[in-house]
């Protein structure tokens, strides 16, 4: 194998072991945490923090299930049998298997000297399927937990060491998910270069400051009217439901489980950016920029005019500052990655050797279409250049494009 490619592959193991471990870690902390709150008699708060894990765990498991049944038959030639992959969802087992069926595709990788082109695409193809569930996961339990725990700390005014440990994980979670996000974004489509340390900060620090205040507005909203936040949150996300409904969303192979992807994506708006859809890119996330803020902003008027200390004692006027500027330097990143560091160079690959020349192989190796149409969303002039199809072809929008024989579609 080439030391560059080996490189790669050894990279790829250690970035998918640390994720696996990430997840276990969190995992742990929050039984820990729920088993904390139930001996100290806080019933309320551990049956909210059951609620948010039970809640995305199946939301992963019916994604998981969805995208195992939409895939083209006889990719997954070492998998269970249906059953026994269906019993492993409906154990909530689903997430974990794809994890390690991910981890041993990567040290098959690794261990052979020259791996074949199809190890290598098939590899691609599992780490951006857990790459998008980690992703669901995040926003479905991470954050919204994070929000809690903030919540009740602000409330209390005191942090127990439980309550730490599960802040810690839910910001390493959240961290790592933006980036690994990111990352498989890019490399899905062959017109964007891998992911730089440079860009990967200031990728990874953009998002991070303009979701904290974000977190920290809805965790202070919390703690001074607890009996509000759930109304706040279910109007805005019915708002953001439609909003997503109205962009034409067509990620999922049936009308359910996109009914699902397109209420999972307005739980990921109401903290924090999410393009579903091609178009004017720039247009939208400055829509929602500006929605967001106002309502963050309407809850400052709120506080400022109800009362200016929290329960704990910690003033507004603290916390509030430090939020803006938070949010005023995420904005300030943002602006600088998208001017300099966002990839926009278009691929133009010759009739011969960037199509006809490889409609063999894109016969052959796997192709993971549903993170492609997201990053074609993201990346917007790559959207042409993603998909080739040829004459005789026919193209599906999320399995991408077959020979009416028999096919994989291929995308490195």
């Amino acid at each position: 194998m080439p030391r560059s490619l080996r490189s790669s592959s050894r990279w790829n193991l250690v970035l998918d072991v640390l994720g696996f471990v990430a997840f276990l870690v969190h995992l742990g902390a929050n039984v820990w945490t729920v088993s904390q709150y139930v001996l100290n008699g806080r019933y309320l708060w551990a049956a909210l923090v059951l609620t948010l894990l039970g809640l995305s765990s199946v939301a992963l498991q019916v994604f998981s299930w969805v995208w195992l049944r939409a895939d083209p038959a006889g990719l997954h030639s070492s998998q269970p049998s249906g059953r026994c992959l269906a019993l492993l969802h409906l154990l909530q087992l689903g997430y974990l298997y794809r994890c390690m069926q991910g981890l041993r595709q990567d040290l098959l990788v690794w261990q052979q000297e020259v791996p074949t082109e199809f190890d290598l695409s098939y590899a691609k193809f599992l780490s951006m399927d857990i790459s998008m569930l980690r992703l669901f996961e995040t926003f479905l339990e991470k954050t919204p937990q994070l929000t809690l725990v903030l919540a009740i700390v602000l409330q209390s005014g005191q942090a127990e060491y439980y309550q730490w440990v599960s802040i810690c994980t839910s910001f390493l979670g959240i961290s790592w998910a933006l980036l690994d996000y990111h990352r498989a974004l890019r490399i899905c489509l062959p017109s964007k270069p891998a992911l730089g340390p440079g860009s990967s900060v200031i990728y990874f620090l953009w998002n991070l400051l303009l979701l904290w205040p974000r977190v920290l507005a809805v965790a202070l909203f919390s703690a001074l009217f607890p009996c509000y936040v759930a109304l706040h949150f279910l109007g805005l996300w019915l708002v953001l439901l439609l909003w997503v409904w109205f962009q034409g969303t067509d990620f999922t192979p049936d009308p359910c489980s996109e009914w699902l992807y397109r209420a999972t994506v307005a739980t990921i708006l109401y903290f924090s950016w999410f393009n579903v859809a091609e178009g004017h890119t720039r247009g939208r996330a400055t829509i929602h920029l500006v929605f967001i803020l106002s309502d963050s902003i309407l809850m400052v008027v709120t506080w400022v005019t109800q009362s200016a200390w929290l329960p704990s004692g910690i003033l507004l006027q603290v916390l509030l500052p430090v939020g803006g500027i938070s949010f005023l330097l995420g904005l300030v990143l943002r602006l600088v990655y998208y001017r300099w560091l966002h990839p926009s160079r278009s691929w133009e690959p010759s009739q011969v050797d960037g199509t006809l020349a490889l409609r063999s192989e894109w016969c052959q190796l796997p192709q993971n279409r549903r993170m492609v149409h997201l990053a074609q969303n993201f990346f917007p002039k790559s959207r042409d250049e993603a998909a080739l199809p040829w004459e005789g072809e026919e193209h599906h929008p999320i399995l991408g494009t077959r020979d009416k024989i028999s096919c994989y579609p291929y995308h490195l």
